[in-house]
């Protein structure tokens, strides 16, 4: 009985008491039947929205065991495949766990993504109702899944501050691109599911205070938060896209992305018309138009959508149930049982063994009853006392929250005023923009100019790269020309070499021939001696014989005489006769020895005739081929020549064409180093006049006449485009007279080679007007030269030293006089006045420390520079040998000094009232101009790794800086001094304000015409700045 009698008070110690402390078994099956009983509360088959308290027991128990291992065990054990109501409000609450659970419900339920795709085919066979929700939900559900799965960065609600986004696609255009698709697919599944709910739901009636309504709509609040994150997060990964590539590239990604705020933004807006959403979050609404992706500064008008929930929907007790009030009407009946339900969310359900259960308490006495009822009229007074106490307490809480809607209208009242400067701020800002707008058109129209003038440098970089070509092209092929006349020289000496064998093996041969004559000629002459002298012996003997004959005679007729003498004479006869006999057979022998050796001589001769015949045909044939060699070697070397002189003609021709050329027009040139290129091409032209000599007397070597060629050629050329270029920089007179005469030259030294490519007219080719041509093109650039340099060359160097010391001088000076004007202002102006001068003399003061300090580092870069460049020589020898950079030096650091007195001077004037800020500002840009002209001279020469040529950069960016802020200064000073006239209208009379319109138009007339003429005036004043300063240029200062 005292049990019962207690129980209430023994409640909250059961509910204590019902968590074990020592056993992790026991905790664990504890935390199982939690989880178990919240998640059959939270996902049941009855048509009302899912219990946020339920639904939050479900995420702590995620974050509890760290996963979702225990919702899919109870999950799993659910007919989700049978309800289309419980598949719904499982996929809602599964939804909260993605976002707010545990960072490992993604992994834990991942594996059960083609589960939910089943289910979501399944169900996707239904045309209506919770079966084709719940179809769109799971497709929904897979997509974020697989979102997170492949951006693991995200967290699962989707908040991510600019940094850890841009992190995400790692500085890689190609994932910021991925990233952006896969957004719009998300969005795309968050978009379908709001029209799907809907559409399901009849909107001429109140759904959304109906329980079934709310049942429906309860989910699209998480998709209300997910989509206005994927918004945010679309907008920002768009314009990072468009920084980085084309507009026409991403034409898809913005045309999927209006489609797409159209549908959000008409979403938001028809649920922030709900009254089931008013009292559970506050749902933002999106811009009329959306974000200009072209235009980069359209991001800082972008405001990111925020959704607020208010703590009232976020308590643990809150339940997304409306009021009876704002709801419909509802009975005692239904009233008691909501009430029972609550008892029995929080204190379980009362069963037969409840205390409070009267009507089963059998065995209760009436004074036990009593006692009972007594303790309960003592704690409902108790439960009174507190519960007054809780009402004072609220009206205390409410009279705070009255004051602090007090300050929040006043706050409120702040910021509206506050809007209204705003927008008058807005206004004179879209005023400065218009300004700003106009510049911007300006500078764009300079940038097209620029990139045209980039253009054409790029167009004269391919014709130089193409000349440069045409060159080694034309060095390559002189050089195989040169091999080959090297092997025919070659050829040439060893058929010389032959030839002069020839001529020796000649001459022996005809040595030998004479000697075989001779030797002939010298046995015909002893044969002929020998036969004469047998002839003569066979005379003899035949007069011996008559004579015998005769006395034989006489013997016989005196034979008687003789008789005794016959027979000697006889035997001397017989004697005679064999001696006679033997002489004949000697003469036979010899005659026969004499037709033997003219047989052998006649035999020997027809050899020799023929020997020498075969050596006087070999002696013809190598005189032939030599004469044939030679003619050949005559044609090529004439070949080479020609083919030379065609070269050279092109290149002249094409230097020619460059004249007319418009990419040439911007190239310009010094009217020296014309005179250097003509005196270079007139000594060519001498070598070219030898070697045309040389070759006029020997026509077998070529190759002094060629080489004459290839370098005057290239250096007439030069010539001709120096000569135009430098007719770029004169005026037009003296302009025409050296175009002409370029012309003049370039057609004389074509018809020169014209000459020189014909045979007929080789000997005859003269070069006397071609020399002519350049005399007066040298003549003229003396004439261009630069007529006002009286200072010796050896004084350079002195001067540059002067004009550096005169110009730290100079500003030193300036500095000074600045802080003098100041003291002076402080101890005579005061307020406003006093204000702007120390602004404008402190700015003035900081712009000539940066003028020091660059030239300070100008004068160390220079010594850095002679350091490195003279070598050997001395210091005023270099100065003297670059005397074009030296007088570039002394004419910026002269530049400076002047700018920095004239700042003073108008600096003086403005602090004392007489000047104009525009003065100051006009000789602040000077200044910067004029140190920018001293940076540049003095890093012309300078090596890039040079230390104090980066103390120079980083000294000019000071000077541009100090020059800003003079600008600025003055600029604030300006409209902090004048005063504004107050126009007042409103005493005025239509007629007057339309009299006061036309004056107004006929003054604005006036400027603007005199703001045109002061715009030519400034351009002939340019015009005749850069006249007078192209003296050192070579400009002849009286012609126009």
């Amino acid at each position: 009985m005292e049990k019962m009698t207690s129980s209430v008070k023994q409640v909250p110690a059961q509910l204590l008491r019902a968590r074990p402390g020592n056993s992790l078994e026991a905790e664990r099956e504890n935390f199982e039947r939690g989880q178990n009983v919240s998640i059959n509360k939270a996902i049941n088959a009855q048509e009302v929205a899912v219990k946020e308290k339920h639904a939050r027991t479900c995420i702590l128990g995620t974050h509890h065991e760290k996963g979702a291992q225990t919702f899919w065990s109870v999950v799993n054990r659910l007919p989700l495949s049978s309800n289309a109501v419980l598949c719904w409000k499982f996929c809602h609450v599964f939804h909260k766990l993605l976002r707010d659970g545990h960072p490992t419900v993604l992994q834990d339920s991942i594996r059960y993504k083609n589960e939910l795709s089943d289910m979501s085919r399944m169900w996707g066979h239904l045309s209506e109702g919770y079966g084709k929700l719940s179809c769109t939900y799971l497709k929904l559900l897979i997509t974020k899944m697989e979102f997170h799965s492949k951006n693991p960065r995200f967290p699962g609600n989707l908040q991510m501050t600019d940094r850890q986004l841009e992190e995400t696609g790692e500085n890689d255009v190609n994932n910021f691109f991925q990233l952006t698709v896969e957004m719009f697919d998300y969005l795309e599944c968050e978009l379908n599911l709001f029209q799907a709910v809907f559409s399901s739901l009849d909107m001429s009636r109140s759904v959304s205070v109906t329980a079934a309504g709310q049942c429906r709509l309860a989910p699209l609040i998480q998709v209300i938060l997910d989509g206005s994150h994927l918004y945010d997060y679309t907008v920002k990964l768009l314009f990072k896209l468009h920084s980085c590539l084309p507009a026409d590239t991403l034409q898809g990604h913005r045309d999927r992305f209006h489609e797409q705020f159209k549908k959000l933004k008409e979403l938001f807006y028809r649920s922030s018309n709900l009254q089931y959403f008013k009292r559970l979050i506050q749902i933002p609404q999106l811009p009329e138009n959306p974000p200009n992706f072209l235009r980069a500064s359209a991001l800082s008008e972008h405001v990111s959508p925020v959704v607020v929930i208010p703590v009232e929907s976020t308590s643990p007790d809150s339940e997304l149930v409306v009021e009876t009030d704002e709801l419909v009407e509802m009975d005692p009946s239904s009233q008691q049982d909501l009430f029972e339900n609550k008892f029995d969310d929080l204190f379980g359900s009362t069963g037969p063994t409840d205390p409070f259960n009267f009507n089963n308490q059998n065995g209760m006495s009436k004074d036990e009853r009593d006692k009972l009822i007594d303790q309960l009229y003592k704690e409902i007074a108790a439960l009174k006392d507190e519960l007054a106490s809780f009402k004072a307490e609220s009206k205390r809480l409410i009279l705070q929250l009255r004051g602090r809607i007090n300050e929040l209208e006043a706050e409120l009242a702040e910021q509206q005023h506050l809007k209204q400067q705003a927008l008058d701020e807005n206004e004179f800002v879209k005023a400065e923009l218009e300004e700003v707008k106009k510049k911007q058109d300006v500078t764009e129209k300079a940038q097209r100019s620029l990139t045209e003038i980039e253009r054409k440098a790029q167009a004269n970089e391919q014709r130089y790269t193409k000349l440069k070509e045409k060159y080694t092209e034309l060095v390559q092929n002189h050089a195989d020309l040169l091999r080959k006349n090297a092997e025919v020289m070659k050829q040439m000496t060893l058929f010389r070499q032959t030839q002069e064998d020839m001529e020796q093996m000649k001459i022996e041969l005809e040595e030998t021939v004479q000697h075989l004559k001779d030797s002939m000629e010298h046995k015909e002459q002893e044969q002929t001696l020998k036969l004469d002298t047998l002839q003569e012996e066979l005379l003899s003997r035949n007069a011996e014989v008559l004579s015998l004959k005769s006395t034989h005679e006489d013997s016989k007729q005196s034979s008687t005489v003789m008789a005794s003498t016959i027979e000697s004479l006889v035997s001397e006869k017989t004697a005679l006769s064999q001696a006679v006999d033997e002489k004949e057979g000697t003469l036979t022998m010899l005659r026969g020895e004499l037709e033997q050796a003219k047989e052998a001589l006649t035999a020997e001769k027809d050899s020799t005739n023929r020997t020498v015949e075969g050596l006087q045909n070999q002696l013809n044939e190598k005189e032939s081929h030599e004469q044939a060699l030679e003619k050949q070697l005559l044609d090529e070397q004439f070949a080479l020549l020609r083919s030379a002189v065609e070269e050279a003609e092109g290149i002249i021709q094409d230097a020619l064409n460059r004249l007319e050329d418009p990419l040439h027009f911007g190239c310009t040139s010094s009217a020296d180093y014309l005179i250097t290129r003509a005196q270079a091409t007139q000594d060519s032209l001498s070598r070219l006049q030898n070697g045309h000599t040389k070759y006029l007397a020997d026509k077998k070597d070529a190759s002094s006449l060629l080489q004459s060629v290839t370098l005057f050629t290239h250096l007439m050329s030069d010539t001709i485009v120096q000569g135009s270029a430098t007719s770029h920089m004169v005026p037009m007179d003296q302009a025409d007279n050296l175009l002409d005469a370029c012309k003049r030259c370039g057609s004389d030294v074509l018809s020169y080679f014209s000459n020189l490519k014909d045979s007929t007219t080789l000997s005859i080719a003269d070069c006397t007007k071609v020399r002519e041509s350049l005399n007066q093109i040298n003549a003229i650039a003396e004439e261009l030269r630069p007529k006002g340099r009286d200072i010796k060359q050896k004084e350079l160097g002195d001067l540059v030293e002067q004009e550096m010391c005169a110009t730290s001088a100079a500003v030193e000076a300036a500095t000074a006089r600045i802080e003098e004007m100041l003291n002076k202002s402080r101890a005579g102006d005061t307020g406003a006045k006093l204000e702007v001068n120390e602004r404008i003399l402190e700015s003035c003061t900081g712009l000539m420390h940066a003028i020091k300090v660059l030239v300070l580092s100008s004068k160390d870069l220079q010594r850095d520079i002679v350091e490195s460049g003279r070598g050997a020589a001395s210091q005023k020898e270099f100065y003297a040998k670059n005397s074009r950079w030296t007088e570039g030096l002394i004419s910026a650091s002269k530049a400076v000094g002047w700018g920095a007195t004239v700042l003073v001077d108008a600096a003086d004037l403005v602090v004392q009232g007489k000047g104009k800020f525009e003065e100051l500002m006009v000789c602040s840009h000077e200044i910067a101009a004029s140190t920018a002209q001293l940076v540049a001279a003095s890093k012309v020469k300078a090596d890039k790794d040079n230390f104090n040529l980066g103390r120079l950069r980083e000294a000019s960016k000071s000077v541009n800086e100090a020059t800003a802020k003079v600008v600025a200064s003055t600029k604030s000073g300006k409209f902090q001094i004048e005063e504004k006239d107050t126009m007042d209208f409103s005493s005025m009379t239509l007629t007057q304000i339309k009299r006061q319109e036309m004056d107004s138009q006929v003054r604005v007339l006036e400027l603007e015409s005199q703001l045109q003429k002061e715009r030519e005036r400034l351009g002939g004043l340019r015009k005749k700045h850069y006249q007078l300063a192209g003296v050192s240029e070579g400009w002849d200062e009286d012609t126009k």
